[in-house]
């Protein structure tokens, strides 16, 4: 099947609420996330508000008239949140890098394919679609340590990991685009 990918930039995004919810669940409730309808419920919440952010876009692949996979990013500003995820973001990078690398960069916030769909490059489709026009080339994006499977896409789509977690291993990790301007700068793990 053909796959069609349109760019969504505001509040139009919010008529394929069904469609994401539905790719959402399906790339989720899976290991190692194993999320449930309650988390997306959630992310179909947080859409109506999200969608507003600065910067907003959003990408959508379409298998017919049916939504096959998605990514959503906006502009992160300052001062850097303090919400969700962001203080272990924070806490990896120090208050200077996080305000230097982070703020006015487009931040990847979800990005999830049909697992029909894994092993298509759609996903990286998908990631180009919303970075190809990041301001300076910044973008980024937050992953868990939990999925090899996550980490090892986004260095396959030359995307550097900026910070190490524990060594547990099991921690969130920022990773910074191929474009963006202090990837040569992110540490190297040990």
């Amino acid at each position: 099947m053909a796959v069609n990918i349109r760019v969504f930039r505001g509040e139009e995004l919010l008529e394929h609420t069904d469609g994401l919810a539905s790719v959402y669940l399906e790339a989720f409730c899976a290991p190692p996330w194993n999320e449930d309808e309650r988390k997306t419920i959630e992310f179909v919440g947080r859409l109506v508000d999200n969608v507003r952010r600065p910067g907003f876009t959003a990408a959508l692949a379409f298998g017919g008239a049916d939504v096959v996979g998605f990514a959503t990013a906006w502009t992160t500003v300052a001062p850097f949140p303090t919400d969700r995820c962001y203080p272990q973001a924070a806490a990896g990078l120090g208050p200077e890098r996080t305000l230097e690398w982070l703020c006015g960069s487009r931040e990847i916030d979800e990005l999830a394919v049909r697992p029909a769909a894994h092993g298509t490059g759609l996903a990286a489709e998908l990631l180009e679609a919303v970075t190809e026009d990041a301001p300076e080339g910044r973008s980024w994006l937050l992953t868990s340590m939990r999925s090899p499977r996550a980490v090892a896409f986004y260095r396959r789509q030359g995307w550097t990991q900026a910070t190490h977690p524990s060594p547990e291993g099991k921690g969130i990790v920022v990773f910074l685009s191929p474009r963006h301007p202090a990837r040569a700068l992110a540490a190297l793990p040990l």
